[in-house]
């Protein structure tokens, strides 16, 4: 049994620590976040943290989620790229709220798994991909948004020249214990920052 429900998960996690998008409030409460726990954890999916996932990686904290979603001001016309598929919660959010997304996830198991779990859920605008994604996908480039759910030490230069003019990335810069959440806004060819707090995210590991 749940010890949260989703609605008191939002209320008390989301909206009354700040969270103001309503589109990023009503993809919340439509999204069961149980589907994408281990059944382990099932109990838990609404708790304020972090869960493990299997293969050292976690579904993010729900309020960590819907800040991230929140600063990059998605709209339902733009497409996003998402580096790190991992369970697949953010994954749903963003196909919610933007026209379509591409993610890219290194562990093929659990891009396996995320694709199963949102296909069943009944979503069409994801492409899966299984890559390095410190180096983006050219591919589907240039993206109006791009999340990273990983940690990178600096700002990839890759992800930087996939972003379109005006377009924003939200990613976590750091070391492997603490990193500052860094809203990126591309102008002029030139990217400004800004700090949105701190935060606790796996590494992002780039292939050798």
């Amino acid at each position: 049994m749940l010890r949260l429900t989703r609605n008191e998960m939002v209320e008390t996690q989301l909206i009354e620590r700040g969270i103001r998008d309503k589109r990023v409030i009503s993809a919340f409460k439509k999204i069961p976040r149980e589907r994408f726990t281990l059944r382990e954890y099932v109990n838990l999916a609404y708790e304020d943290g972090p869960l493990p996932i299997g293969y050292d990686q976690t579904i993010s904290q729900p309020f960590i989620v819907a800040l991230m979603s929140e600063a990059l001001d998605i709209r339902k016309d733009h497409s996003v790229l998402e580096i790190g598929t991992g369970s697949g919660y953010q994954t749903a959010i963003l196909a919610e709220l933007a026209k379509e997304v591409y993610t890219i996830e290194r562990i093929k198991p659990l891009q396996e798994r995320a694709e199963f779990i949102l296909e069943e859920l009944g979503y069409t605008n994801i492409t899966f991909m299984h890559s390095d994604g410190s180096k983006g996908s050219i591919d589907f480039a240039p993206y109006d948004r791009i999340m990273v759910t990983a940690a990178a030490k600096k700002i990839p230069k890759d992800l930087v020249e996939q972003l379109k003019e005006g377009g924003k990335m939200v990613i976590p810069v750091g070391g492997s214990w603490f990193q500052d959440l860094v809203l990126v806004i591309k102008t002029d060819g030139k990217i400004k920052t800004e700090s949105l707090g701190g935060c606790r995210f796996v590494p992002l590991i780039e292939e050798k």
